[in-house]
């Protein structure tokens, strides 16, 4: 059956969130509509950040893995996802491998521990939100401490910065401080939350 969506995934362009979110477990859908990149979103970031055939994507903070999945089934890239929660980790990488997608894989670890020098594009929706409000906290899983939400955006920049120019950043309902000087915004979209940008100097 998870194959099924996929292969609609493929051939339709009216997948509907609730028909994707159908490969997981009802506590994970009802989490949906605040926490995982919509299927159209993941669409469009995915084609942007994806220029070229084997450009490596980092989700940072990855969830379920529906942002690498959807990349990985609809373009030539290969999607890293890395997640702090392992259940959730462990969730993607076993749909992944349900559905054969040999160019996605997931890494459950915390940010601070990533080199960001392994890939050439990033996506990143969000994630340390719940470190700053009480409604966007997703379980009791992960500690809450407002000042690593600052300390997890501080070294975003710093990775960001050091990359080389053609460098790709596809952001979701994110403000634009984790964004070094040097990265132009090269498009919008769905109301300008997506923001898709380029290191160019």
């Amino acid at each position: 059956m998870n194959k099924d969506v996929f292969e609609q995934l493929k051939i339709s362009s009216q997948l509907s969130d609730e028909e994707f979110n159908s490969i997981y477990p009802e506590r994970i859908r009802e989490l949906d509509n605040k926490h995982w990149t919509p299927v159209e979103v993941a669409k469009t970031a995915s084609e942007f950040l994806v220029n070229r055939d084997g450009i490596k994507v980092l989700d940072i903070g990855s969830g379920v893995g529906k942002f690498c999945m959807i990349g990985a089934s609809l373009t030539k890239g290969h999607f890293t996802g890395v997640e702090y929660r392992k259940d959730l980790s462990a969730l993607s990488t076993e749909l992944s491998k349900q559905v054969g997608l040999s160019n996605s894989n997931f890494i459950n670890d915390n940010i601070t521990n990533i080199n960001f020098n392994r890939f050439d594009a990033f996506y990143f929706f969000n994630s340390f939100i719940e470190q700053m409000s009480e409604t966007e906290v997703m379980d009791n899983a992960v500690a809450i401490d407002k000042s690593l939400y600052g300390k997890y955006n501080q070294y975003l920049r710093l990775q960001f910065a050091g990359m080389p120019i053609g460098t790709r950043l596809a952001t979701y309902w994110t403000n634009s401080e984790e964004i070094p000087r040097g990265y132009v915004l090269q498009s919008t979209a769905f109301e300008g939350e997506l923001k898709m940008w380029e290191k160019l100097f």
